[in-house]
């Protein structure tokens, strides 16, 4: 189920960038009303909380910072396979973007208030926003990790349009391509992953009865 969820993604996130970039002539209708309506009741507290994400989800702290960060408290908590199935998600996931940036070469609103790089859809930081909140709830599938992955996926996603930096549709874009990443790669590790629990949780077990 979870391949099926993650092609399903991934093949959601390709046809839409197919249908924003090449099937319209100008910029997609619902993009174009997104940003001229952000443009208009744009506030500084919007670009405050914006600029605060774009620094968290983008450069050094993003490629190096989070990643590891993230590493290092899986192997805090004993957990190195689940620490190597977030660190392969992250280097799929920052790979999957650049290759449809590259494929797709979508260009920028004009009015974007930040410098990026190149190719608009789908938006890295929103993919990486999806990766860390689909990590985290595939290695501690619970509730609240859900309702707190969507509510940053959806915090991530809102601030690039603050900054005018991407289109809604590219934010979209790059949830679908983070989240199907993570599901692919977990249908397939998941169960390697999930062993690791399985044998600290014998190791216990056999401790206790000694």
């Amino acid at each position: 189920m979870l391949l099926w969820w993650g092609v399903a993604c991934l093949l959601l996130a390709t046809a839409l960038g197919a249908v924003v970039v090449l099937t319209s002539p100008q910029t997609f209708g619902f993009d174009r009303w997104w940003n001229e309506t952000i443009v208009r009741i744009r506030a500084d507290w919007m670009l405050d909380f914006a600029l605060v994400l774009n620094w968290i989800g983008g450069g050094w702290v993003a490629i190096l910072g989070v990643p590891l960060l993230a590493i290092l408290i899986l192997l805090l908590l004993r957990r190195w396979r689940g620490a190597l199935f977030a660190a392969i998600c992250f280097l799929a996931s920052a790979g999957a973007v650049q290759l449809l940036k590259n494929i797709f070469g979508r260009a920028r609103p004009d009015d974007m208030l930040v410098v990026s790089d190149y190719g608009s859809f789908p938006s890295g930081h929103t993919a990486n926003a999806a990766t860390i909140a689909v990590v985290v709830w595939v290695l501690f599938p619970r509730v609240w990790t859900a309702i707190a992955g969507a509510v940053w996926v959806l915090a991530m996603a809102l601030s690039r349009t603050f900054l005018s930096v991407h289109w809604a549709t590219d934010t979209l874009g790059g949830a679908l391509v983070g989240a199907g990443v993570v599901l692919a790669l977990a249908a397939w590790l998941l169960p390697w992953v999930r062993a690791d629990v399985a044998d600290r949780a014998a190791r216990a077990d056999r401790l206790s009865q000694t």
